[in-house]
């Protein structure tokens, strides 16, 4: 009996590799489709020859290769990761199967800081994009982070109070960002629209770098993690009665998320459903072994958002959608398709 047991568990877990795989293979794949996608004139063997030989490229080809397309590419596969696990964490750390990275209100105030940079610079556009607007939306979203963080030790912990106190702030900084709507000019609101709706071609190589070294920096707290996660999702009286300190587990969780989503904000604005749909499609394929499902929500994360960055170039000619309104347009379906089918088990 036991050895079956150990069969079938192996065979289990080889399965589970193979989707992981399967997964890392479309994320490289949609990568390389968001690469050679564009308005240029870059063919697919100039594509590749300029990765593998940059200076076989003439110097306009590789501008728009090394310069434009590949951190933009870069940058959805981090982001989407990034916010993949964030996710993941949140709906774990409240057991709440909608809750997503920005429930807590974070994303509303790095929103909010970007607006005002935005209302206050919009006069000097390079001064606004280059440094204002990141920075102020990375500081107002740190303040919402230890504001959530003091609330988090004030309350004991309690996800319910976490998770009321992340909507009223939400709330309050979007009834914010709409006063400055009132005082901002005609350009400057739109670019705060933009912002509000997400856009990956605001960042280059640095925040490419700098995102990937944070979610890199935050990965191996969250992997030490995996089985206090896979416990809490069995019910927090059972993880108590184990002798875990939910209240602290709970703390570290939020903090590894607030990191996340303030550097994700800062850099390309609010991209929603990313968060929310791509744990619940890691879990389909590979249940609650935080194990695997950890990875694996990193890999649905940034499988979508490369996806949308590739379709937010691909459906109309020329035209760039905002990467923020197509991961809507695929993440309410997918949703939708969750709570239809799977409702019940979310």
């Amino acid at each position: 009996m036991e050895e079956r047991l150990s069969k079938d568990y192996k065979q289990l877990s080889l399965k589970k590799g193979v989707f992981l795989i399967g997964l890392g293979l479309a994320c490289l794949i949609f990568l390389m489709l968001d690469i050679i996608t564009g308005p240029s004139n870059l063919t697919i063997e100039r594509v590749f020859q300029g990765l593998f030989d940059p200076n076989g490229l003439e110097l306009t080809e590789r501008l728009i290769l090394w310069d434009i397309r590949l951190p933009d590419a870069l940058i959805a596969i981090v982001i989407g990761a990034a916010l993949g696990l964030a996710g993941l964490e949140t709906q774990t750390g409240l057991n709440n199967p909608l809750a997503e990275p920005f429930i807590l209100g974070i994303a509303s105030a790095g929103v909010l800081g970007a607006s005002i940079a935005i209302v206050l610079f919009h006069s000097y556009a390079f001064l606004a994009t280059a440094f204002a607007v990141p920075t102020l939306s990375l500081l107002f979203s740190v303040i919402a982070s230890l504001l959530i963080l003091f609330f988090t030790i004030h309350q004991g912990g309690s996800r319910s109070s976490v998770i009321l106190f992340g909507i009223a702030l939400m709330f309050l900084c979007q009834a914010l960002i709409g006063v400055l709507f009132y005082i901002a000019s005609a350009e400057a609101a739109q670019q705060i629209v933009f912002w509000t709706i997400g856009n990956l071609t605001k960042a280059g190589w640095q925040e490419v770098i700098i995102v990937t070294i944070v979610f890199l920096l935050v990965l191996p707290f969250s992997m030490r993690q995996v089985w206090l996660m896979t416990l809490l999702r069995s019910g927090e009286a059972q993880t108590a009665s184990s002798g875990i300190d939910i209240a602290r587990l709970r703390f570290f969780l939020i903090l590894r998320v607030s990191v996340l989503s303030s550097f994700a904000v800062c850099f390309v604005g609010t991209i929603g459903f990313i968060g929310l749909v791509g744990p619940h499609i890691a879990r389909l394929l590979l249940g609650e072994d935080h194990r695997f499902l950890l990875p694996g929500s990193c890999l649905c994360g940034a499988v979508m958002l490369s996806f949308a960055s590739f379709l937010s170039k691909a459906i109309i000619p020329g035209v760039l959608i905002p990467v923020g309104i197509i991961t809507s347009l695929i993440g309410v379906p997918i949703l939708v398709f969750l709570i239809m089918t799977k409702g019940k088990h979310l």
